[in-house]
Order: structure tokens, then C-alpha cells, then sequence
């Protein structure tokens, strides 16, 4: 027995047994507000980061950089800021947190089995060595799911989707879904519509802070069909974060600086969406 517990129970002992029962039930009532002001709170969103390729999937390429290793480092690096800030209340689940390769519906499956409330892809875009302007071409852009409005649109969706390839039996795990056949894009019609209003806020929101705190061009919010969006039960949004085949971006997100302020644009508007979203979505 501590020296206080010993002089607090002979003090006790010498007080009278009406006041006894008193002491006793304030000195009760303090222990267990002391106990519960020390429980660590639970988080109350989840929040999934999702590294765009990784493993035997390189993703797109420059002259020096790989997406799939930007994509990680930036997924990283927005974790880090979140835990900084919000640990207390945010729980940070990563879909891959190495170099390994991770099957889209999978990245989708790690989603949904957490329950996330939201749900962050970040890649990096390219055009085909065969475009012309592909060196010049740059700016940033937040995709949501949905039929793609414009050819550029469904090209990227094209190119994100044909990882499937790279996976077993995908013929069969997606149904005959051709990621090259603009026919297989008709399924996304059917898109994320319960989710979508708060897809569009988040995607509003990253894009606005990827322009000014990143300082890439504008590209816009856009909708295209994205196979890991549809899948995923959650508002969910892929970030083109620049391109990587124009010199200028390509050294902006090899850079330590570059990275750190694409994670600090993510970070600053997750931060707001969590303000304007205290409560977790509701899910269908």
C-alpha cells in the first residue's frame, strides 16, 4: 500500500461513519473520471489511402521517375500529417505500404471490410509516347466514377484499369470486363450515385488545394470509370496528382519538396472535409 492510501484510509478511520460514506463516494466518483480522462478516444472515421500501382505494376514512367514510387511516398507522407494532427480521431488504413502488387478489387475489398468513410487513390497521369505535346502537357486533376464525358477522360480510366491484366483469371474475377473496350464502360452509369454528392465535395475540395497549396495547373474535377471506384461502398475519389512525361512535373514530384507539398494539399483538404462532414457518411 502507497504512503497516501495509508494516511488517507487512517484519516479515514478517524472521521465519522456518516462523512465516511461520503468521502468514499466523491473519492469513487474522482478515481473513475480520472480513468475515463485518460482512455484514449476512439476514431471516429476511417479513412483509406490507396497508393496507385506497386510490385510488377510500375504504373507510368518518366525519364527518371516511377509512378508507383511517387504514389507511395505521397500516400505516406499524407498518413504522416494526418497522425500529426487527428490520430486521436482518424484511423489511416493503407491499401499497400510497400513495393508489392494489390489486385484493384482487392484495394477496393480493403475499403469496404473497414467500413471507411472515405476513400483516397492517388496516382500520377501520362499521354502515350505517340501524342503529340505530351512533354508540355501538366496540371492536376480529381476524378470521381462515372460514364467519362469526354474521350481523354475514358482514356485515362483505360489506362488505370488495364492493371487488371496483370492479375490472375481477371476475365472471370471482373465478369468480361474489358478495360479496353469502350463497351465495358456502360456498367458506370450505375456509378456511386448514393456516394457521389460527397465524392464531388471531397474532389472539390482536393482540387482547389492541389492548384494553390501544390501549385499545379488546374485540370478540373472530373468523372470517368475507374474499375477501384465503383467497387468501393464509400465516397471515394482518384487523384491524377501531374504528368509525369512533362520534364518540368516529372522533377516537381521526384522532389522531396514537390511530394511533401501534393501530401499537404491532400491533407489540407481532407481537414476540411472532416470540418464540413464531422459525422461519418452513411453508408448503403
Amino acid at each position: 500500500m502507497s504512503y497516501f492510501c495509508k494516511d488517507f484510509t487512517l484519516a479515514l478511520m478517524k472521521v465519522p461513519a456518516l462523512f465516511r460514506l461520503g468521502l468514499l463516494a466523491v473519492a469513487s466518483a474522482a478515481a473513475l473520471h480520472c480513468a475515463a480522462a485518460h482512455e484514449p478516444e476512439e476514431p471516429d472515421f476511417t479513412l483509406v489511402i490507396d497508393a496507385g500501382h506497386g510490385g510488377k505494376d510500375q504504373g507510368c514512367s518518366g525519364t527518371t521517375q516511377k509512378e508507383k514510387v511517387i504514389c507511395l511516398d505521397v500516400a505516406k507522407r499524407l498518413g504522416k500529417l494526418i497522425a500529426n494532427e487527428m490520430k486521436d480521431s482518424v484511423d489511416v488504413i493503407y491499401t499497400r505500404d510497400g513495393d508489392y502488387f494489390v489486385d484493384l478489387f482487392r484495394r477496393a475489398e480493403i475499403a469496404n471490410e473497414a467500413d471507411a468513410d472515405l476513400f483516397i487513390s492517388i496516382h500520377v497521369n501520362s499521354l502515350d509516347k505517340r501524342t503529340k505535346g505530351r512533354a508540355s502537357v501538366h496540371g492536376a486533376s480529381v476524378y470521381t466514377v462515372g460514364l467519362h464525358k469526354s474521350e481523354a477522360n475514358l482514356s485515362v480510366a483505360m489506362r488505370e484499369n488495364a492493371v487488371i491484366e496483370l492479375e490472375e483469371d481477371f476475365t472471370e474475377v471482373y465478369q468480361g470486363f474489358d478495360p479496353n473496350s469502350s463497351e465495358s464502360y456502360i456498367i458506370f452509369e450505375l456509378g456511386q450515385n448514393r456516394n457521389m454528392e460527397q465524392s464531388v465535395d471531397f474532389a472539390v475540395m482536393a482540387q482547389n488545394q492541389l492548384t494553390g497549396t501544390a501549385g499545379r495547373a488546374d485540370k478540373g474535377v472530373r468523372q470517368a470509370g475507374f474499375l477501384v471506384l465503383w467497387a468501393t461502398r464509400m465516397p471515394a475519389v482518384l487523384v491524377e496528382l501531374d504528368f509525369i512525361c512533362n520534364p518540368d512535373a516529372e522533377k516537381f514530384l521526384g522532389s522531396d519538396a514537390g511530394r511533401q507539398k501534393c501530401a499537404q494539399a491532400l491533407f489540407n483538404a481532407f481537414r476540411q472535409y472532416r470540418a464540413k462532414h464531422n459525422a461519418p457518411a452513411r453508408r448503403t
